[in-house]
């Protein structure tokens, strides 16, 4: 027999930690496995196609699909085909897309089996009695969720091919204590730690191997600090011993809990080292009691202050327009408060309904309204009309284009001036008025266009909007703008080292 495990990543640097979970737990039955990855936006009938390969003649062959919120519709049609074509394969579903609302989904209709939940001890029992019996009678299982340590570790399962060209997921620990209400991880009771050591030396041998880019996806990587330290240590270690070669992690991080001690360890990573993605959320006292989410505003501001201002490493914080309470000038509220303590990045999300959140309890007080389709994005509420939220989306899109680029450094505090949420959401109107685009707007004509803003909008003189923009672009005559004016000799914005800006990249 054959089984294969696939799903469909966002990119193609993207490497799929939970098939690695999957194989390495797969016992006697590891031999047959294999792992095939795909990337969305492929044909579905090529895809299938590719699956079908692995099929032997004769024998028994189970196909497991990760699903997700970004491939579920993909992996829909995928299944669909699969099943027409070849009606004796096995489907076999997991992820957190089918791991809740089961009653519902085109997608478990088609498949012969789902397991909801944790599956890296189910789905190899699961396959175990396909293959050998008995035959399971119910197509829903509930994913067995086993002591930690005895889920056998993934790591050696990334290929030399992965560690070269690839973005490395890695966990120290699963699962979050905390309950906002947005968030799949609200529905854990706690968080579960990975032996330290036993992880750490995991994190040698794919050093030793050559990775040097590690991004954890633990939902709460400094809240114990003890572990934390532990693991900042192996990477600062790391770097004494090879500056010239230097590691890069990325560390999701609750913003208002940096003790000293943390702190003192940051401050030893030098620029293009560290990264920390730091989910504010929003700055609403009363929007965090509505979704369940304890922080204290005061600290989170007073950290991110001082990583900006004392650390080299790189912010990337979140917030989330649409959330039950929150209006327009609340959310402007926060934005503002957000881009005065000047972090690299900010991340400007909508509202999504994953599948199984406690959010949906708002629905009605609120007049939630959520696109039926994935990712299910909010499209209104009763603080915010359809005709804001789509704004809001535009904002969010123009946002990564212009501010969290990197490519308009120079020129984004003279649009932001001293109201950035406000200004930039006239320049978001205007920009969508002019080209009635979001996407696929080339840089040179994106660099034209704000050009054309601050002269139109701003009143700021041709020869001054020219050559400011030009300055973003000094060093690169492709992107300099038409001016009588002399650009700058370079640019004032500090470049991103390139080993992070291929980590931020993927």
């Amino acid at each position: 027999m054959t089984i294969l495990l696939t799903t469909l990543n966002a990119r193609y640097t993207h490497a799929s930690l939970g098939l690695r979970y999957l194989l390495a737990n797969m016992g006697e039955l590891q031999e047959q496995t294999k792992i095939r990855e795909f990337v969305i936006g492929a044909r579905s009938t090529d895809v299938v196609e590719k699956i079908l390969a692995f099929r032997q003649p004769g024998k028994k062959f189970i196909v497991g699909f990760g699903v997700y919120i970004w491939n579920v519709v993909e992996t829909s049609q995928i299944v669909a085909i699969l099943k027409r074509v070849a009606p004796d394969v096995v489907v076999i579903l997991g992820g957190p897309e089918v791991s809740h609302e089961t009653g519902d989904q085109e997608i478990i209709r088609l498949a012969d089996y789902v397991i909801t939940g944790w599956g890296d001890i189910s789905f190899a029992h699961l396959c175990q009695q396909i293959l050998r019996g008995p035959q399971p009678l119910m197509k829903i299982h509930a994913g067995l969720q086993p002591p930690m340590n005895d889920i056998r570790l993934p790591y050696q399962l990334y290929s030399d091919q992965d560690i070269r060209h690839r973005t490395l997921y890695v966990e120290a620990s699963r699962g979050c204590p905390f309950k906002c209400e947005f968030c799949l991880s609200s529905l854990d009771k706690t968080a579960w730690p990975f032996d330290i050591d036993v992880f750490l030396a995991e994190m040698e041998s794919l050093y030793q191997r050559g990775a040097r880019l590690f991004k954890f996806v633990d939902r709460t990587f400094n809240l114990n600090i003890k572990t934390s330290l532990k693991i900042m240590q192996f990477f600062l270690d790391k770097l004494a011993a090879a500056p010239d070669d230097p590691v890069f992690a990325h560390f999701e991080v609750v913003p208002d809990h940096l003790p000293d001690a943390l702190k003192e360890g940051i401050q030893k990573f030098p620029e293009g080292t560290l990264q920390f993605e730091i989910g504010i959320q929003s700055f609403n006292p009363e929007v965090q009691s509505l979704i369940s989410r304890k922080q204290n505003n005061d600290k989170a501001a007073e950290n991110i202050r001082w990583l900006c201002e004392h650390s080299h490493a790189h912010l990337h914080v979140d917030l989330i327009a649409g959330l039950p309470g929150e209006t327009m000038q609340s959310f402007a509220a926060g934005f503002n408060k957000l881009v005065a303590l000047g972090p690299h990045e900010i991340q400007f999300g909508i509202l999504k309904r994953l599948r199984g959140t406690p959010v949906i309890r708002h629905t009605e007080a609120f007049q939630l309204t959520f696109d039926p389709q994935p990712p299910y994005t909010i499209l209104a509420n009763k603080d915010v009309p359809f005709a804001d939220m789509q704004k809001l989306v535009r904002f969010a899109r123009y946002w990564d284009m212009v501010a969290n680029s990197g490519r308009f450094a120079n020129t984004l505090p003279v649009i932001l001036a001293d109201a950035p949420f406000e200004n930039f959401l006239a320049f978001s109107d205007w920009i969508y008025t002019s080209t009635d685009a979001t996407h696929r707007i080339a840089l040179d004509r994106l660099a034209g266009l704000v050009s054309k803003w601050l002269q139109e909008e701003r009143g700021m003189e041709r020869e001054a909007a020219l050559a400011l923009v030009s300055s973003d672009y000094a060093g690169d005559a492709k992107h300099k703008q038409s001016s009588s004016k002399p650009v700058a000799e370079k640019t004032t914005a500090k470049a991103t080292p390139q080993r992070q800006s291929r980590h931020i990249a993927a």
